[in-house]
């Protein structure tokens, strides 16, 4: 970790949503999600929060050797966004612990706040991470 990283960076990040960001395309496999509404789903913003924080962090990490990790979320969805709609994600880096991140993160489209979120993120070293995933995956 660069001496940049420090608490108050900001996050701010846009993304239009497109059609297979939204519930039918989460989980295709299962049928009750195909007949749900097209609107931006949970679990797609969730991974917005962790990518719009990867973005803000990467200029102060020795990126690629040093990536960051999800390892915490606790979030609000309070309101749909259709597609087509842009998603706005504002927030800043509250705490650093060591190697971990604290977030708090909000949310907003084209009309209105649809989301709220505290995330934590760990900082690894990237080489030291894939030769535990290796290990793990040669015990299957």
């Amino acid at each position: 970790m660069k001496d940049s990283l420090q608490p108050g960076l900001t996050v701010d990040f846009t993304f239009k949503v497109p059609e297979n960001k939204t519930v039918p395309f989460l989980y295709p496999e299962f049928a009750e999600g195909l007949v749900m509404p097209k609107v931006f789903a949970t679990g797609f913003l969730l991974g917005l929060y962790e990518f719009s924080c990867i973005k803000a962090l990467n200029p102060h990490l020795d990126w690629p050797n040093e990536q960051s990790v999800g390892i915490g979320i606790n979030m609000t969805h309070t309101a749909a966004t259709p597609e087509g709609m842009t998603v706005t994600v504002k927030g800043k880096l509250d705490k650093i612990e060591g190697r971990k991140l604290t977030f708090s993160l909000e949310a907003f489209d084209d009309a209105e706040k649809i989301s709220a979120a505290t995330h934590e993120r760990f900082v690894i070293n990237a080489e030291k991470f894939n030769a535990a995933l290796d290990k793990k995956m040669a015990k299957k």
